[in-house]
Parts: structure tokens; sequence; C-alpha cells
């Protein structure tokens, strides 16, 4: 394990009173997608999440946290969000939409507090991890304590 430097995302966690534990990881390899990111910390890939941006039909940034193995069904993102239509977020559009990095892209923190659903399965767990905010770097915490957090919801999401 790799030694965590204290992101904005931690400064967050602590100024809420929210009980995290950080998990650093080794990038230097270039694999950062989630799947080697839960074997480099040791975590089951259902434990750890990806966080995805979405537009909807007129512009609306939607932000979908589904477990790494998963993918998002956007028939079902769209209906969580109660729109007529979804995309995925042009990846050129990741930073100025997030102020997060490919990779390192956080639920918590972002430029603004988009409407963000969480998958459903996060329900069944103790602690989940997502994105500390940066890449090498991640947080554990309870899944309620993030949904309350960034004013959540938990839906169905996956394929």
């Amino acid at each position: 394990m790799t030694a965590v430097e204290k992101t904005n995302v931690m400064r967050m966690l602590e100024a809420a009173a929210i009980s995290y534990t950080a998990h650093g990881y080794d990038a230097a390899d270039g694999r950062i997608d989630g799947l080697a990111v839960a074997e480099k910390i040791g975590k089951a890939p259902e434990m750890v999440f990806k966080t995805l941006l979405t537009v909807a039909l007129g512009g609306e940034i939607c932000v979908f946290v589904l477990p790494v193995a998963a993918e998002l069904d956007l028939k079902k993102a769209a209906r969580a969000a109660t729109v007529k239509n979804i995309e995925m977020a042009p990846l050129k559009d990741i930073l100025k939409i997030s102020g997060y990095v490919k990779g390192g892209c956080s639920p918590v923190g972002m430029k603004r507090l988009y409407r963000t659903f969480i998958d459903e399965n996060a329900i069944l767990l103790e602690t989940m991890v997502v994105s500390a905010g940066k890449i090498g770097a991640q947080i554990e915490l309870k899944p309620d304590d993030l949904l309350e957090l960034i004013s959540a919801q938990y839906a169905d999401l996956c394929k």
C-alpha cells in the first residue's frame, strides 16, 4: 500500500465529520482502470466504485457511481434521472465539468454539486471505495455517508 497525500476530498469528509480510510496505490505502471485499482488496494471489485459523468438531453450533467466491473445502462440512468435521453460526457470535457482528471474523478468535491446517483448495490455494503480526487488515491467510507454528503440517491443503474 502506498502512502496517500491528503486530498480536498479527504478534507471535505473531515469537515463533515465523516470517517473514512485512505488507500493509496502506485499508478506508475499506467494501470489505473477500476479493476486494477481494486486489485492494487486489495479490495473486491464489487466494493470499488467508479464515477461516470453523463449529459442529459438539454445539457444537464448527471453523475453515476457504480461498481468498477459494471457497465452503466443508459436507459436505466435516464429513468433514474427522469430524463428522456442521456449519454456519456465526452472524455475531453471531464476536467472542465468535474475539476478532476479521468481516473481521478471523485463524486465528492466536483466543481458543482450535480445530481448524483449511486448504484443500489452499494446499500448491501458496509463500506465502499471511491476515488479520493486524484490518481493513486482512494477513500473507503459508508455508502449512506457518501449519499448524504453529496445529496445523492440510490438507483438501479447497471446492465
